[in-house]
Order: C-alpha cells, then structure tokens, then sequence
C-alpha cells in the first residue's frame, strides 16, 4: 500500500507585524488568518462567524483597511502589518472606540463587537470626520443581532469627537 504525504505535514513560515510586533510563525499552509491567529497565535478576539465571508466577526486590519480573515490565507502575510481587536489599546488605555462603545452600550453580546471596532478604527483613520450615511456604509459587512446598529453608530460619532479633541489615536 502507497503511502501519501499528509498536506498538514508540510509547514510554512512567514514573517509578519502583529499588532505592533515582529513575529516568526511555522503554520500549515491551507490555515486561513483567521485560523492562525486564534489557533496558533492565541488571539481570540477575531471571532469564528460564518467563515464564508458575509458575517464580519473575523474582520481585522491588513496593511490598515479592513479584511475578513476567514478568507486571506496566512500565506498572504508575510512581510505585512495585521491589527487585530488585541492590538486597539495601548499604554494600558482603551483605544477611544472601544470607550465609547462601552459607554453607550453598543456592545451587547460582544460577539461582533471585535470586527466592528477594527473596520471603525480603519473608516476613522482614513476619514477623521465620517457623516453617519458614511460609518453606515464602512460598517454594513459587520452583521450584529443584538443592537439594532444605531448604539454602534453613534459609538462611533463619540469616539471621533474624542480623538478630534485628544489628537490621533493610532495604534500600528
């Protein structure tokens, strides 16, 4: 009887910039980001949704716009920067996005809330003062059952006037 290599026998190695930070990965090479990233490297705030693309929990920032990890291969990383909901805060504060959105109670279950904060973060730093119709339209691939969308939009609205009054807020 043959025997056949096993696919998730062979390894591949990438070098990528994780939420600020070098890191050296061996993976098998058919994992998808998404499945690196909460497998491999631990980071569990990009959620598992329908990993078909259509649900928005996987969404993280690649290169700083917005990508639905479940369909970029890891393979595609290499020698690219990924921001994930891990990443937002920094110096032991909450970036201004994720206080707004506990303050006005946009985060009900939590479980879109990671993709959601991290496709805002990426409309904000492209757009510092988005109309309403505009953060509708940058979020409408992150699907949430929970809030009805209007506490996510007007997190949104908070945390820009808080980065308009503080500065830039931009964690890299």
């Amino acid at each position: 009887m043959a025997t056949f290599p096993i696919e998730s026998q062979k390894t591949a190695q990438i070098r990528f910039t994780l939420n600020g930070e070098e890191t050296d990965l061996s993976f098998a090479p058919y994992k998808t980001l998404l499945e690196v990233l909460r497998e491999d490297l631990g980071h569990t705030g990009t959620k598992h949704g329908c990993e078909l693309g259509e649900c928005g929990a996987c969404a993280v920032l690649l290169d700083g716009k917005p990508v639905l990890s479940c369909l970029v291969l890891a393979l595609e990383c290499n020698g690219r920067k990924v921001l994930t909901v891990e990443g937002l805060s920094g110096d032991g504060r909450l970036h201004p996005l994720q206080d707004a959105f506990a303050d006005l109670g946009a985060a009900q279950c939590g479980y879109c809330t990671p993709g959601i904060l991290v496709t805002a973060k990426a409309l904000l730093d492209a757009n510092p003062h988005p109309g309403r119709d505009q953060i509708r339209e940058a979020l409408s691939g992150n699907l949430c059952r929970c809030t009805g969308y209007l506490q996510i939009f007007e997190a949104v609205e908070a945390a820009m006037v808080k980065i308009a009054e503080n500065g830039k807020v931009s964690v890299e």
